[in-house]
């Protein structure tokens, strides 16, 4: 059986392009790596974070009608080395954590942060090699 050989990239639509692909580059650090009309007609925005080879594609696409998230549908989740330091870079440009941080026993943790119309964002510290070992 022949399977897939990797993610590529994940898709969101969204209503206003503009202010979602600012979020993506401003709050969380992507880089956006193109951008173009589809044959049909919607403005596509690709954006990769710097140790990924996926990317995400935000998409505007009116003719489909409005966008609306329905709560705990979906989230895209990054890694962040330290949650502190990324909740202050957040306070530092206007934003806060929507949950959490939650931090585990064994070290490591997670937080959410809200995305422009609605999209949740999951950011996880991983559990550090010396805590993973009992080594702390």
């Amino acid at each position: 059986m022949k399977s897939v050989r990797r993610l590529h990239h994940t898709r969101y639509r969204v209503n206003d392009l503009e202010t979602t692909v600012k979020f993506y580059r401003e709050v969380l650090g992507l880089r956006e790596t193109r951008r173009h009309k589809s044959p049909r007609g919607s403005e596509l925005v690709f954006l990769k974070a710097a140790e990924s080879d996926e990317l995400i594609e935000i998409c505007h696409y009116p003719a489909s009608g409005p966008v609306q998230v329905q709560a705990d549908l979906t989230h895209l989740a990054f890694e962040v080395d330290s949650l502190e330091e990324f909740g202050k870079h957040l306070e530092n440009i206007g934003y806060r954590y929507s949950e959490g941080p939650h931090y585990k026993e064994n070290g490591g943790g997670f937080a959410f942060v809200d995305a422009p119309e609605g999209y949740e964002i999951e950011l996880i510290e991983p559990v550090k090699e010396s805590s993973a070992s009992g080594r702390a």
